[in-house]
């Protein structure tokens, strides 16, 4: 297909709706195709469609997107192929495809290669049902837990973030899939983590912060797509800053593909904003500075059309970006293979190998924050309570598909320890209200009871939808701390029997100073999945030893943030320190095993592009299991103030018991150096101290190394 010779034969009502998307309700009627209405939708053709399919199974959503795009290839005069998109942050949310734990838990296994196959899992089922683009993976940087979207992050490390970002754009763009990494740039730091504030950053934080896991996305991961945000930074919305959609993106990291507005986010531009007069206005000064789609539903680009005619703007503009757009449709493969099957669709949405990679992926990314005298694994036990407002609900988190088997934590716990074991179940409280009147119910279980199982944590979801979600999109907060009255469920049950194991469901880090160092054992699970009540029961039992760290410190109270494991030195108190003492309860990359590990012969040396590190690991316990050692690094004299601890590489190793392996890593002078005065990479020689250990919190080994 030659896109340059179909840009030329198209009139400027053909190329402007290249540039649009619509929605369900605008193309289809009542969920049906009627080609009546399709005669005056897509009288000038369609450049892309919204979601329109997300509530049909495979098979239906299949065949109406098959009919939708023949109505174009046959009915309009281009005969051009839309693309659908949806979003894919763990799973396609369209009806029918596998569930896979959310970001925060993917990012929990440090495994860039298994979040490459869960990302390929997604593109398969995805393509398979005709959706060639995914609205994903938010690579924000989570630095303020309390916006509620920290569980589709990656976490706080830039460095984890952007391994992860290229894993799953490669993995999901191997199947046909265009990925659209999000939000460009720095939309969930404004003023104490609220999404979508005003940020004020100089141009050094965003490089050094906010822009590489978004320049490895272009440069490395060679992404289709990007989503600007709906933020202002200093001043100028990023879905109208020419610097940053053009200069930045563009320019100077050479990206070629589609620039996607959030939803609705050029109507901000005037609406929210208020730097355009109108909407014709916000149009045209979005696409000028780099915009190619209007998403969702066209409410701003078909003003192009008259403001091109009027000479506001030049038509070699909208040229510029419906060539983009055709050059994605012919990478996707949509001239040559537009159609999908829909028995293939069928077959691969929620496929026997997805969810079992759902549950390997719930059992990698759980984290045992504490257990305390062997608390955990469970072994032999007669009576077990299973306790808590998410013991007996399918929580999986913001953005989740629907309409696939959720495996609870109570059922799963159930099934694992069958018959033989009397499980007693109490729901104790609600996540939100004050009501402790199921308080007494739960700790007379627990009286009865050999272990206590206290499942607590939150519910997510969009802003759009009317449930009383404690999180999510729509939902930032003030407070880190369990919701309701779950605090004193968890102290009541663990007066009532010492052995009180808490669980914990939620999308981002809970603040549990309160109650933490009342109970022996705290498992983190995340929103699991599909698989997660299974990964759960698995997990407390002993039949997998956890191996999750956190991607996110948590900290003992919400008044400590906003905080992060790699900040600078204070010009007055020592170190992270001050009255409040440490801030992290359990600090970044922090988690435990049901064996131990030990790191040892650090040994360092400077190589002709920087230095080598190596250290011995030893599994001292009786379990196989799996170790994220980590790499930090501090420079200990710059010409410009630099972080305490940088992390600067890891390796999941997986010991039998007694094994012992010898670990490599390798520095350059790139990952040594920084950006200098004049924002450019620089490295200077100098004394290096290099750290290995479990986490940032918990320091192995230490060398100091002059690196020249």
């Amino acid at each position: 297909m030659n896109v340059g010779s179909l840009l030329r034969r198209m009139n400027l009502q053909e190329k402007v709706m290249q540039l649009c998307s619509l929605m369900e309700g605008q193309v289809l009627d009542r969920g049906a195709v009627n080609p009546r209405k399709l005669r005056k939708v897509f009288r000038h053709g369609m450049g892309s469609f919204t979601t329109v399919t997300r509530q049909m199974g495979p098979r239906e959503g299949t065949e109406t997107y098959n009919r939708l795009q023949r109505f174009l290839l046959t009915e309009t005069r281009m005969k051009i192929p839309a693309i659908l998109h949806d979003e894919c942050l763990h799973g396609c949310m369209a009806k029918g495809s596998t569930i896979f734990p959310q970001a925060l838990a993917l990012a929990s296994a440090w495994d860039p290669d298994l979040l490459e196959r869960v990302a390929s899992a997604i593109g398969l089922e995805t393509r398979a049902r005709g959706i060639s683009q995914a609205l994903s993976p938010t690579i924000n940087i989570a630095r303020d837990p309390r916006c509620g979207r920290s569980e589709e992050t990656y976490g706080e490390d830039v460095l984890l973030t952007t391994r992860l970002a290229v894993a799953f754009i490669r993995g999901i763009q191997a199947r046909g899939v265009a990925a659209t990494p999000k939000h460009f740039a720095a939309n969930f730091m404004g003023d104490g983590g609220r999404d979508s504030h005003e940020i004020h950053f100089s141009e050094r934080e965003l490089r050094e912060t906010y822009f590489p896991a978004f320049e490895a996305a272009v440069r490395e991961a060679g992404a289709l797509s990007i989503m600007p945000a709906y933020n202002a930074i200093n001043g100028v919305p990023c879905a109208s800053d020419p610097w940053l959609l053009t200069d930045v993106l563009r320019k100077e990291w050479g990206f070629e593909g589609i620039a996607g507005s959030d939803y609705w986010a050029i109507d901000g531009i005037y609406q929210k904003h208020r730097t355009a007069k109108d909407a014709a206005e916000a149009a045209r000064v979005s696409l000028a500075a780099g915009m190619d789609v209007d998403w969702p539903s066209a409410t701003t680009f078909p003003h192009l059309v008259g403001e091109v005619r009027k000479g506001r703007i030049s038509e070699r503009v909208v040229d510029r970006s419906v060539l983009r757009v055709l050059r994605v449709k012919e990478k996707l493969g949509l001239f040559e293979n537009p159609y999908a099957d829909p028995h293939r669709a069928v077959a691969l949405n929620d496929c026997a190998p997805h969810r079992a990679l759902a549950l390997e992926a719930a059992r990698k990314g759980m984290v045992l924050l504490r257990n305390e005298k062997g608390a955990l694994p469970l072994g032999k036990v007669r009576r077990v309570a299973v306790l808590g407002p998410n013991a007996d609900e399918a929580r999986t988190g913001g953005y989740s598909g629907h309409g696939v088997r959720v495996v609870k934590p109570l059922e799963g716990i159930r099934a694992r320890l069958g018959k033989s074991t009397d499980v007693l179940y109490a729901r104790g409280c609600e996540l939100l209200g004050d009501d402790e009147s199921g308080i007494d119910r739960a700790v007379a279980a627990a009286r009865k009871a050999d272990v206590a199982i206290v499942v607590v944590g939150g519910w997510s979801g969009g802003s759009w939808e009317k449930h009383p979600y404690t999180e999510g999109e729509g939902r930032d907060r003030c407070r880190l701390e369990l919701s309701g009255v779950q605090e004193k469920l968890i102290l009541a049950v663990a007066a009532a029997n010492r052995r009180t194991v808490v669980v914990i469901v939620n999308g981002s880090v809970v603040a549990a100073g309160n109650w933490a160092h009342r109970v022996p054992a705290i498992l983190n699970a995340w929103y699991p999945g599909e698989e997660g009540g299974t990964a759960i029961a698995e997990v407390l039992c002993g039949d997998v030893n956890p191996s999750g760290k956190l991607p996110l410190g948590m900290p003992f109270h919400t008044g400590e943030l906003p905080w992060y494991y790699n900040s600078k030195p204070s010009g007055r108190a020592p170190d992270y320190n001050d009255r409040r003492g440490a801030l992290a309860q359990f600090p970044f990359g922090h988690g435990l095993s049901y064996t131990s590990f030990k790191c040892d012969a650090l040994e360092t040396r400077r190589t002709p592009d920087g230095a080598a590190v190596s250290c011995t690991i030893r599994n001292l316990g009786k379990r196989a299991g799996d170790e994220v050692v980590q790499l930090y690094v501090h420079d200990r004299m710059c010409s410009l103030v630099r972080p305490l601890m940088e992390l600067k590489g890891w390796q999941r190793l997986r010991l039998a018991p007694g094994e012992q392996t010898r670990v490599d890593f390798a520095l350059t002078r790139r990952d040594l150096g920084f950006l200098g005065p004049r924002l450019k990479p620089v490295f200077e020689p100098g004394e290096f101290e290099i750290m290995v250990g479990a986490s940032s919190g918990d320091i192995r080994l230490r060398r100091t190394e002059w690196i020249r």
